[in-house]
């Protein structure tokens, strides 16, 4: 299925598990969730999520490299600096987070499952084709920044403590 790696959109795939966790949440109905505040919850997660994506895409702009996900083989510089000493996949991280929140707001545990669903589709068409491309292209800086930092987060410690971590196997 090699044919499916970077055709889809990033946005389009996480408004594509969006409508299914929706879906989800009207055929099992049963699966509710009490949470407090469902919509300050929600709007506060996907707040999150929605600052995430222009930081790296200001980022790539000021270095002149391609912001398109379809086409990584276009690259020509590596962003490691701002967001991206953190993880290697901001924007999609970004998606990842507003999406969880637009499942959150919805209070049911099916539509929950499109958060996971849409983490293991990025990884497996997006990520995937994009690392062999940066690692063509840029193989020892590349080599280097997988190194030091991970997928989604990179795991440190600063005043206030452990930051969330959450990674794909590498």
């Amino acid at each position: 299925m090699r044919w499916l790696e970077t055709r889809v959109p990033p946005p389009l795939a996480m408004l594509l598990c969006a409508a299914i966790g929706y879906m989800g949440s009207r055929w099992q109905p049963g699966g509710a969730l009490q949470l407090p505040m469902p919509e300050l919850l929600a709007g506060l997660v996907m707040v999150f999520g929605v600052v995430l994506n222009p930081l790296p895409k200001l980022a790539f702009r000021r270095v002149g490299t391609t912001v398109n996900p379809l086409r990584p083989a276009a690259s020509s510089v590596l962003v490691t600096h701002g967001v991206y000493r953190y993880t290697r996949n901001p924007m999609y991280l970004g998606q990842a987070t507003v999406l969880a929140g637009a499942m959150l707001y919805l209070q049911n545990l099916a539509a929950l499952l499109a958060v996971p669903l849409f983490v293991l589709y990025i990884n497996r068409w997006q990520i995937v084709p994009e690392e062999r491309a940066l690692s063509a292209r840029l193989p020892e800086a590349y080599a280097a920044f997988r190194q030091r930092v991970r997928h989604w987060l990179q795991r440190g410690s600063g005043r206030y403590g452990a930051i969330w971590h959450f990674t794909a196997a590498e």
